[in-house]
């Protein structure tokens, strides 16, 4: 592979190693996201609580990310990252040991969705920041690169899958998997040994960071830009998964109906009676 090319980066077997478990488990996590909404409706709950679904799992990021950031300059990243896949294990676990009980409802699911948010948001800065301690310069641009496209593969693959398996293995299946997912990206971890070199921490506290953090922005013109555009655009987008679930369900409804409005025309045995 070429310096120049977008696969450069998974030449370094620990970014390799990562890169496949994060794909593994960000496949998951988009089954278990359309697996949690088909729950939700099946439950027979309002339009309300499926679009809550996107919005109690992006609400921890509104809420955490700058402290997460903070965290991610004062410990360990590679605990951090450690400790928050634990942490996202035992959300998804929590999701199909409810199912398993039969004890699902929706604020049940919406709990398990916004703990499984805030490790979402805890994780990603740390995440970010150790991407330049696993590879090289001459790879960081292909990692980054990467790291994109990990994400839309799982965007596409994820709920593809559990639209299959949902009908095959059930619900809480693709919850565990969900769980394993995380566990797989903690083996990965275990397999980064870190240098002595890169596990120096800073001097300066929690507070201290964050402080620092507000200050960067408040005092500088072009992130300020750049902030302002991200909320502007986060807000719209964030509309479409929300709405998603909703439009979806009423649009499958109306095909029932048209469906059914055909059936007395193709769908009569000869006595003049539907198939069954």
């Amino acid at each position: 592979m070429t310096k120049t090319s977008t696969f450069f980066a998974l030449r370094n077997p620990v970014y390799r190693s990562l890169w496949f478990a994060s794909l593994l488990s960000g496949t998951c996590v988009s089954a278990q996201e359309t697996a949690a909404t088909w729950v939700m409706n099946s439950l027979g709950a309002s339009t309300i609580f499926l679009s809550l679904i996107s919005t109690v799992s992006s609400l921890p990021f509104f809420l955490f990310t700058l402290p997460a950031g903070a965290m991610a300059d004062i410990v360990d990243r590679r605990k951090l990252i450690f400790v928050m896949n634990i942490w996202l294990a035992v959300a998804a676990g929590l999701l199909a040991s409810f199912g398993w009980l039969n004890s699902l409802n929706p604020y049940i699911i919406l709990m398990c969705i916004f703990l499984l948010g805030v490790g979402f948001a805890f994780n990603a800065p740390a995440w970010t920041a150790i991407v330049p301690e696993v590879v090289s310069n001459e790879e960081l641009p292909s990692a980054a690169a990467l790291g994109g496209l990990q994400l839309n593969i799982s965007g596409i693959i994820g709920p593809a899958l559990g639209g299959i398996l949902i009908p095959v293995v059930g619900s809480n299946w693709l919850f565990a998997l969900n769980a394993a997912g995380f566990l797989v990206v903690i083996l990965a971890l275990l397999g980064w040994k870190r240098a002595e070199n890169a596990s120096k921490l800073p001097l300066e506290s929690f507070f201290e960071s964050l402080e620092a953090a507000i200050r960067y922005v408040r005092y500088t013109p072009g992130i300020q830009i750049v902030v302002a555009r991200n909320v502007l655009f986060a807000f719209f987008i964030s509309l479409i998964p929300a709405l998603m679930p909703v439009v979806a369900l009423k649009v499958l409804i109306l095909m029932l109906l048209s469906l059914d409005s055909f059936l007395p025309v193709w769908a009569l045995d000869p006595s003049g009676a539907r198939y069954s």
